[in-house]
């Protein structure tokens, strides 16, 4: 029987298809547009591919028909920080599946979301995004209530993987200069996005082990003066990564919403650390071995 991945098409998604795929696990994908290139990519990858949409609950029964387990991942609406969206769309795949009684949900959240989040000074004061963790945090919460026979939540910390290219968190930095507000001691849980896809598959293959677990997800932990170190000796070149105030962090291009977070990492932080995912047997990887393979 096979298990259907959301958002394979995307990072963490397509990390566990590809996880899937190799341990010899049947894959359907969940995807809005089969003729895409990437959906392309993973029907010649063996998956099976099937035309739907989170936000459109009638889209959803086919997916989950007759598939063992699902893959839930769901993102933020970038364009619309206030929007609902998130909510709705984990609710909705939520509902299907129970629906249709698939007996495994693998759910992909955040690190800090939760009890975690919800006891850090400054949260009853309203200083932090309340539509992001809560959110997260609501869709966790509601996978563990909903009766799955087996059920898992993963909590990945910050993606290597964000310093492929521009990102929100990292900018672009290919002049060799990474723009952060983050402090000079701040040290940030990284985690590369293939090591998410081999602990999902993990999870579906192992179920009894990893049901009703929430999993801390990191592979090191750094500085940016660190992680600015190793990337330079990985490229040959000199990267940098200064120490900005929130002003000039802006200044340089930050959007304020992602200064917002680095203030969150500088003063809250995140709970995950290697050792959680060793502790379980889950492979994970060092950022200059991610470093390494992704640049060299």
């Amino acid at each position: 029987m096979s298990v259907l991945v959301v958002g394979g098409t995307g990072q963490q998604g397509g990390a566990t298809a590809r996880a899937l795929l190799a341990a010899g696990t049947p894959v359907r994908a969940l995807v809005r547009d089969p003729g895409s290139a990437k959906a392309a990519a993973l029907r010649e990858a063996g998956a099976e591919l099937v035309k739907g949409d989170l936000g459109v609950p009638e889209t959803l029964a086919a997916a989950v028909a007759g598939v063992r387990g699902v893959f839930s991942v769901q993102t933020p609406d970038i364009t619309d920080p206030e929007s609902d969206s998130e909510r709705v769309h984990g609710r909705n795949l939520i509902e299907a599946a129970r629906a249709a009684g698939v007996e495994q949900f693998v759910h992909t959240s955040v690190s800090s979301a939760g009890e975690f989040h919800r006891t850090m000074p400054g949260w009853a004061e309203g200083r932090w995004n309340r539509q992001y963790w809560d959110s997260k945090a609501d869709i966790d919460d509601w996978v563990r209530a909903a009766g799955f026979r087996s059920w898992t939540v993963l909590k990945p910390a910050t993606f290597m993987d964000n310093l492929l290219g521009w990102s929100p968190m990292f900018g672009d930095w290919s002049d060799g200069t990474i723009v952060t507000s983050l402090a000079a001691d701040t040290r940030i849980a990284l985690i590369a996005v293939d090591d998410i896809g081999t602990a999902a598959a993990t999870a579906f293959a192992d179920r009894e082990r990893f049901h009703g677990r929430d999993v801390q997800l990191a592979g090191d932990l750094l500085t940016m003066t660190e992680i600015a170190a190793v990337l330079s000796d990985v490229l040959g070149r000199r990267v940098e990564a200064p120490v900005l105030t929130a002003a000039e962090a802006v200044q340089r291009g930050m959007h304020p919403a992602m200064v917002s977070m680095m203030e969150w990492s500088n003063e809250v932080g995140n709970p995950a650390r290697p050792e959680h995912a060793r502790e379980l047997g889950l492979p994970t990887t060092d950022f200059r071995t991610w470093a390494a393979r992704a640049f060299g």
